[in-house]
């Protein structure tokens, strides 16, 4: 199996962290076991914010939410970034391209259209997280 470098964008990891047995879930048991998974200061902020937000008590315990997030930074590669891209149509998602960019990432897995719209970027694939599942099995 060939190892590729992976960036996961917040809501694929966020509906990982809430829902462990759906595609998302899957998506990142695999990638951390068979892949790099690159994140930034920026694109791990992100995470830590939203996860953390009252509106997701009722789904998970805060407590295993921080724990979601301890284990993502400690199980990912950090990569400074100091390309800016202003390529998408959502500023907000930018900093994805700009970590896939920096980290010589293989593939963005996001449901975003305003991301999937720009596949190729820069000869990185940017795909669903359904896509990436059937990606692996021809690996």
């Amino acid at each position: 199996m060939t190892e590729r470098r992976l960036v996961i964008d917040t809501n694929v990891l966020i509906s990982a962290a809430l829902w462990s047995p759906s595609i998302p879930g899957t998506v990142l048991k695999i990638a951390l076991r068979d892949h790099t998974v690159l994140v930034s200061d920026a694109t791990f902020a992100e995470l830590e914010r939203k996860l953390l937000d009252a509106r997701f008590d009722r789904y998970a315990a805060l407590e295993a939410r921080w724990q979601f997030v301890d284990a993502i930074a400690m199980e990912t590669v950090h990569i400074a970034v100091h390309t800016i891209i202003t390529a998408c149509r959502d500023p907000k998602d930018n900093q994805f391209l700009a970590l896939a960019v920096d980290g010589r990432a293989d593939a963005i897995i996001t449901g975003d259209q305003d991301l999937l719209v720009l596949h190729p970027f820069q000869k990185i694939s940017i795909m669903t997280p359904a896509e990436f599942l059937r990606s692996v099995e021809h690996i």
